[in-house]
């Protein structure tokens, strides 16, 4: 018998014993690469989702005068948290907590309050409050889900590069390379939606609650009313100033015949307000303490020098022909003296502590900033409102005060921490309309020929001199003077 007869009749050869063992044998490395390739293509698809929530833009939702931006924040570990407000340039917890790993982000671009605005609120009101809240929830949803709409396609984006890359680099044909980039899109959109539905679905949910950001933020630093007005009313007033030690010009020459108020703040006659009032021939009241807070000063009673000072915006409030209004505050909020005092007995300023010191009177700060400031956007009369902000004491010399603990090193710290309180200061009044106006004492700083500062053995170390408000009341002047203001009008009404 030949071997040839052992082969089957119709031409095809007889299966091998164990071929199908073999076969099935054969199947193993089969599915394991093609569960090794889904692996590759999910984490792939995971570095998409990643990178696409870094780049997303937020979106912009507007409702009842204020305009935020919708995004997402980065990922957290926590099922639940807060989500982030960017306030004037600062990252603060929201009051309400989400659930999931992905929370939303929120930026405050502007708010516009005007009369028509505030009838169209108080109108929603009478009516149950169905108009102007649920307008700002349904923003803030819309802004969301246009968020990852966006996020989605932007995934795949990502996706579509990462996969032609990996493609590229495994040597694939052109049509398993287009298999492979087609399949791989679509798990990672489909591992996005997926991640979204479960770590962000009861996001919408939440955001249906806000009524107006005094729910993102909290009630002390959007509380629903300014403070009550104080005193009696001042019909003659065409210019307040509101603030603290630099408006109040401690350290210089009081005021004539002071009264105990203006002893006790440090009120003086070279105060910039002076200043104005004398170049411009108005009448300018200046309500500005040495020591003032947002909160102890501005907004609520302060207590120094054995007297309760009342707050300085209720008796704004009493002046309804004032149509300007000059604002110098923040540094005590970020207790500066305290921050100066650290500065010079650490061995360096920039230490962990002093710079999450430093962050969290800031973030506190910018809560407390946007209170005022929504308050200022509510006076009637709809003022000009002047934001000044700091200026920088220290030049590029400081040998003078090395003797003292500054050194060059750690006034650099100091005034770029200044700046960050300017930037959150310029953000703010951008964010309301109103104006910025920065002060430069360049050339006239500590340590030079003729300093516009108070030295450190003066009364008022690091505080303005007579020079040095003139040279504050002159940007004001300057700011005023682009807009066609007839101030002095105001005051004989």
């Amino acid at each position: 018998m030949n071997l040839s007869d052992l082969q089957p009749r119709s031409g095809r050869r007889a299966p091998a014993a164990g071929s199908g063992a073999d076969s099935r044998v054969g199947l193993w490395p089969r599915a394991r690469r093609a569960a090794a390739l889904f692996c590759v293509l999910l984490l792939i698809g995971a570095i998409a989702a990643w990178l696409a929530l870094l780049v997303t833009p937020a979106q912009s939702v507007s409702a009842a005068g204020q305009t935020l931006k919708v995004g997402a924040a980065s990922p957290h570990l926590s099922l639940a948290g807060s989500g982030e407000l960017d306030l004037f340039g600062q990252s603060v917890p929201t009051t309400l907590q989400f659930s999931g790993l992905i929370r939303p982000k929120l930026v405050l671009t502007h708010i516009t309050i005007d009369s028509q605005l505030t009838q169209f609120v108080q109108t929603s009101a009478d009516h149950g409050g169905a108009g102007a809240q649920n307008r700002l929830a349904a923003s803030l949803v819309g802004g969301w889900e246009r968020y990852f709409l966006w996020q989605t396609l932007v995934t795949a984006g990502f996706a579509v590069l990462l996969l032609l890359a990996f493609s590229g680099l495994r040597h694939y044909t052109h049509r398993r390379m287009f298999k492979v980039v087609a399949i791989g899109t679509l798990v990672a959109v489909a591992a996005n939606i997926g991640a979204v539905a479960l770590f962000a679905a009861g996001t919408p949910g939440t955001l249906r609650q806000v009524k107006s950001l005094s729910d993102l933020v909290g009630d002390s630093a959007a509380g629903p009313t300014a403070p009550a007005p104080v005193g009696v009313s001042l019909p003659g007033v065409q210019a307040v100033v509101i603030g603290d030690s630099t408006a109040a010009a401690i350290g210089n020459p009081p005021v004539a015949h002071p009264s105990a108020q203006d002893t006790a703040c440090g009120r003086s006659a070279d105060s910039y307000a002076a200043d104005l009032a004398q170049v411009n021939g108005w009448k300018v009241l200046n309500l500005a303490c040495s020591g003032a807070t947002v909160t102890a000063g501005i907004l609520g009673p302060q207590d120094t020098g054995g007297v309760t000072v009342p707050p300085q915006f209720g008796v704004l409030e009493q002046a309804p022909h004032a149509s300007v209004v000059v604002v110098s505050i923040g540094a005590n909020d970020l207790r500066w003296v305290a921050t100066a005092a650290l500065c010079v007995m650490a061995a360096a300023c920039d230490d962990q502590a002093s710079t999450a010191y430093f962050q969290s009177n800031l973030n506190d700060f910018a809560r407390g900033f946007y209170d005022m400031l929504h308050d200022l956007a509510g006076l009637p009369q709809h003022p000009k409102v002047l934001i000044n902000t700091y200026f920088d004491p220290f030049g590029p010399d400081v040998k003078c005060l090395v003797g003292d603990g500054f050194t060059p090193a750690k006034t650099k710290v100091l005034s770029a921490r200044l700046a960050t309180l300017n930037t959150v200061l310029a953000d703010g009044a951008q964010t309301f309309g109103f104006t910025t106006v920065r002060p430069s004492f360049a050339g006239h700083e500590l340590c030079s020929s003729q300093p516009y500062v108070q030295g450190l053995k003066a009364a008022a170390p690091f505080h303005p001199t007579a020079a040095g408000e003139l040279t504050i009341a002159l940007a004001d002047q300057q700011a005023l003077s682009t807009d066609a203001l007839s101030v002095s009008a105001a005051g004989a009404k």
